[in-house]
């Protein structure tokens, strides 16, 4: 990632990339298996290569309109990603209902995408996938941008262009509805994702 000692910060790159495109490469370099782990832990495997492809060719898309303020682009891409989750949220939804219905995450079912996509999830318990799946969509972006993609409060604020408070209220929201799901503390809540 960007704390590599002597790399240049994000925020240049994306700048320079406005004359010279094939610098922005460097960025998708630096992010893009993280970003490929956060969709596969939202979409399953079969989703995230392409869900984190449109990601870069997105931002690549929109580097104009970087805030160069932020150094760092890991909120922008992790924003732009969520986004793009959001256009696949049946996919979503349905892959935690079924990994809700699982008695364990190495049962294997008759689909090939479905066992890929419990791979993917295998530290998803049932009881976990299926609050998931009842969360609202804001709720949920914001609890999985903490827990999976290890966002702060202010870098999911900044990811999904919200206040700060606002997020705080919606893990809030959040862990309380999982902890009735899984009987467990928040601590614990956090943890599973």
């Amino acid at each position: 990632m960007p704390d590599v000692p002597g790399a240049p910060p994000d925020a240049s790159i994306i700048e320079g990339s406005l004359h010279e495109p094939e610098l922005f490469s460097s960025i998708f370099d630096r992010y893009y298996a993280a970003i490929h782990r956060y969709v596969s832990a939202r979409l399953g495997p079969a989703a995230a290569d392409d869900v984190a492809a449109e990601t870069f060719l997105a931002a690549f898309d929109q580097r104009h309109r970087y805030d160069q303020a932020y150094p760092e682009a890991k909120a922008w891409l992790y924003g732009i990603a969520t986004n793009l989750v959001g256009r696949h949220r049946r996919g979503e939804v349905r892959l935690y209902r079924a990994l809700g219905r699982s008695t364990s995450p190495e049962e294997t079912g008759g689909h090939d995408t479905e066992v890929t996509d419990r791979v993917a999830a295998q530290r998803l318990s049932p009881a976990l996938a299926q609050g998931l799946a009842k969360l609202a969509k804001g709720d949920r972006d914001a609890l999985l941008l903490v827990a999976c993609a290890q966002l702060s409060y202010a870098e999911t604020a900044q990811a999904l262009g919200i206040p700060v408070g606002t997020v705080g209220s919606r893990i809030s929201r959040a862990r309380r509805s999982l902890r009735k799901t899984l009987g467990t503390t928040g601590q614990e809540v956090m943890n599973h994702g």
